[in-house]
């Protein structure tokens, strides 16, 4: 898809795998992975170190299988989750990310954090509301406004 991120890597995912899932794309998904990769090798280059996928597209039964929002933009090939260990923590990923999402194409920022680990949520659909475009999720413990410390 670009230098740096392949499909593949973008629709991988062990739960599908586990579970004997197909998590082929659709026609219209596969074109918003181009988007998201190609938003992707922007962040890649801003950071200056690889970034690594954990979680990008995902068809509708595992987005289910794995506790997604029925909304998610991960089923419309228009999110991946990242981390960038060589750059610092997805907390340090997030802050040195949301002053330029205009200039990256990021159309939302969220970094995430659950009891086992954290990432940085990255999608290129703009929310309606411009309070939703950089916020923290804390799994179980609610929304915040901007990237938290958490």
């Amino acid at each position: 898809m670009t230098p740096h991120f392949t499909l593949k890597e973008l629709t991988q995912s062990s739960t599908a795998q586990r579970l004997g899932l197909d998590n082929t794309p659709t026609a219209k998904a596969l074109a918003n992975l181009q988007r998201t990769a190609e938003m992707l090798e922007r962040v890649r280059a801003h950071l200056g170190v690889p970034i690594n996928i954990t979680s990008g597209y995902r068809g509708p039964v595992l987005n289910k299988s794995v506790g997604g929002a029925t909304s998610s933009d991960h089923l419309q090939g228009m999110a991946a989750d990242v981390v960038a260990p060589k750059f610092g923590t997805p907390y340090e990923v997030a802050k040195a990310l949301a002053p330029h999402l205009q200039v990256l194409g990021i159309g939302q920022i969220i970094y995430e954090k659950s009891a086992r680990s954290e990432w940085v949520h990255l999608s290129t659909r703009v929310p309606e509301k411009p309070a939703n475009r950089v916020i923290t999720i804390v799994v179980g413990k609610g929304v915040q406004m901007g990237i938290q410390r958490v």
